[in-house]
């Protein structure tokens, strides 16, 4: 079959510059990359295609036979020999390097930067703990926090150069921060040595920060603590982390929300839960009972005559608040039906005519022991 026309591979004129093909080649590497066409089984041979289009076109003097004779100028060996090469003489390895890490980037998620650069470095995100009352997380604060973080360098305004000067490019990676070796058939891209991969170097840093352009303070922040957090809410400050490398942007804070335990309350979700003592003859007779409220205040409870140990009632409305909005929850009290201690023998005297009285007032009581007896006989 007859080879196409290596512009038409491409999508570019004849006429096109170095940089227009360079930027034709990369378009059609990302769109036909065999690793996002798996269900295209030519796509592996049009990549290869394009490789081998933009292995001539991008070379001077390939390009200019190219141009002249066609495909006819490669055929016969004159293309030139040694190493990967196809048809046309294209050494496939080095025509993607070319774009590899700009593919690289788009196949990772990370949209990097271009050539390898790392130059100005975005700061870490930072984590603070903060504890709090169950009252605070009612009611909402400002709350005061101290920090330790890194802050952009006052003495370099954060560029890591004496008097701000700015960075030069590296002699070693010409600023790419990387450097390109040929091992056999691929070409092999190592973080450049000098610069670390910045790209950039310092010939006379500031002293305050050694050249990082941050040094290390403690930042005093206020923070609005919403009502209804709860123990794991995160809260997000944009841009009070780490500041950056060499003004880089800087990372964010976090803050991460406990809230302690309570004497009185228990919490679950926008609920709360309070276990109230009373006494036996409460219960037995009924009786209002006074209970705390998180807010601070107080609630008259009316305890039904007969109540036993557990019991729940419902006060509406009297919970946490929801985070962003919606209300309240509720909260629950839960009768604990106390037995006296420390009885004197007239309180026992008159306990014993009570219960000679109270034979027939306790129905879960019969109730177990006629099941107890008939277990008994059943297993006679």
């Amino acid at each position: 079959m007859a080879k196409r026309d290596y512009y038409d591979v491409l999508g570019a004129s004849k006429g096109a510059s170095a940089d227009e093909l360079k930027k034709a080649y990369r378009k059609k590497a990302k769109e036909l990359h065999p690793d996002r066409n798996s269900d295209n089984p030519n796509a592996e041979e049009q990549f290869k295609e394009a490789n081998e289009a933009y292995e001539v076109l991008k070379d001077a003097d390939k390009k200019a036979a190219y141009d002249r004779y066609g495909h006819a100028a490669f055929e016969g060996g004159m293309g030139g020999g040694g190493g990967q090469r196809g048809p046309g003489g294209g050494d496939f390895s080095s025509a993607f390097s070319d774009v590899f890490e700009d593919l690289f980037g788009d196949f990772m998620g990370g949209g990097g930067q271009r050539g390898g650069r790392q130059r100005a470095s975005r700061g870490s995100d930072l984590r603070y703990n903060l504890r709090i009352e169950l009252e605070e997380a009612f009611n909402g604060l400002q709350k005061a926090i101290t920090v330790p973080t890194s802050v952009s360098c006052s003495s370099c305004d954060g560029s890591g150069a004496e008097g701000g000067a700015e960075p030069q490019a590296c002699p070693t990676c010409s600023g790419m921060g990387k450097v390109r070796a040929q091992q056999g058939f691929f070409t092999v891209e190592r973080t450049c040595p000098t610069c670390s991969g910045v790209g950039q170097i310092i010939k006379n840093p500031c002293k305050t920060c050694g050249g990082a352009g941050r040094e290390q303070k403690e930042r005093s922040l206020s923070v609005n603590i919403p009502a209804g957090v709860e123990t794991g809410t995160r809260i997000r400050l944009a841009g009070e982390g780490e500041a950056g490398m060499r003004g880089g942007p800087t990372g964010d804070l976090y803050i991460f929300i406990e809230v302690k335990e309570h004497d009185l309350f228990q919490r679950d979700g926008v609920d709360l839960f309070c276990r109230v003592p009373v006494s036996m003859t409460t219960a037995a007779i009924g009786g209002d009972v006074e209970v705390p409220t998180i807010d601070g205040g107080r609630s008259r409870v009316k305890v039904p005559g007969g109540s036993q140990s557990g019991r729940q009632m419902r006060l509406r409305s009297k919970g946490m608040p929801a985070l962003r909005g919606g209300g309240s929850g509720d909260m629950f009290i839960e009768l604990a039906v106390e037995t006296p201690v420390n009885l004197t023998s007239k309180q026992k005297e008159l306990l014993r005519e009570f219960e000679k009285l109270s034979e027939e007032n306790n129905p879960e009581l019969s109730g177990f022991f006629k099941k107890v007896k008939s277990f008994w006989d059943g297993s006679a």
